[in-house]
């Protein structure tokens, strides 16, 4: 026999008054305190989320990451669309050096905020830490392939010259037509290598991959009826604080005419994918 409906309530009550309890000692920056609160509220009631990812945020103020990513990925287990289990799992995982999985957590909890909440603070939030991790790590194999490059570039060179002084060798007469060949070949080795190293080096973002607001790169775009896009966080705050218009065409506006601009998305989304300084941006 299992316990009674009034004992589980009972336990539910109590779990629910020592998250509160938790939560107070937070607030107070008490991490340990309310880490006993919350590990208490866990074993009266262990399939609630809340109390997991609210340990796992005490452990992510201690810095105790392997806690972290433990009752995250317990968290997951109960809710696979808790925003808070993702985004702290995501920063946990980038702590232990996987990259790729820590971004891949991050995105999803990106995916599941801008669902739940577009406007939310958890949603700038988790883009900062997306787009700081992706930075990362298109600087580590940015830097990994200039340095191939430059490798490969001086190795041609030596090629090129080495080509040369055997030409030399054997073209007395045409010595002018073998240097003038000679150096056309360097530039022209020049110019392939400059156009390979083009994405890893910091430009302007394109007009049309940028808010008009903002004047930054486009995170979550959506598209107005009068066919303008804006940032979509930016053009809800604009039509909550100022008024239900259009702040380019003055056109009256309501938030549920706005659709998200996937093909700009998509083009922001290969953009960074080539050009990841973007992020920084």
């Amino acid at each position: 026999m299992g316990p009674s409906g009034g004992a589980l309530s009972a336990a539910a009550k109590q779990a629910e008054q020592l998250r509160i309890d938790g939560n107070a000692y937070f607030k107070k920056d008490r991490f340990g305190a309310a880490i006993d609160a919350y590990t208490e509220a866990i074993t009266l009631c262990p399939n609630v989320p809340v109390y997991w990812t609210n340990r796992a945020l005490c452990h992510l103020k201690r810095h105790h990451w392997e806690r972290v990513e433990e009752d995250c990925r317990r968290a997951i287990q109960l809710d696979n669309h808790s925003v808070k289990a993702h985004y702290m799992l995501g920063l946990a995982l980038l702590q232990k050096q996987e990259h790729t999985k820590g971004i891949r957590e991050l995105e999803k909890a990106l995916d599941l905020g801008r669902g739940a909440n577009p406007k939310g603070y958890m949603v700038e939030e988790i883009w900062r830490e997306l787009a700081r991790a992706k930075y990362q790590e298109w600087e580590r194999t940015s830097s990994k392939r200039s340095w191939d490059l430059q490798s490969l570039k001086e190795a041609c060179e030596s090629a090129l010259k080495e080509k040369h002084s055997l030409d030399m060798s054997h073209m007395e007469g045409f010595l002018d037509d073998a240097t003038t060949s000679q150096l056309e070949q360097l530039e022209a080795l020049q110019r392939v290598f400059s156009k390979a190293a083009e994405g890893d080096t910091p430009t302007e973002v394109p007009d049309y991959l940028c808010c008009r607001i903002t004047l930054d790169i486009f995170h979550d775009p959506v598209i107005t009826p009068s066919g303008i896009t804006y940032e979509r966080a930016v053009i809800l705050d604009h039509l909550q604080k100022v008024g239900r218009f259009d702040p380019v065409t003055r056109e009256p506006l309501d938030p549920s005419q706005l659709v998200p601009n996937l093909a700009i998305k998509e083009a922001v989304q290969a953009y960074l994918d080539t050009h990841g300084w973007a992020y920084k941006v």
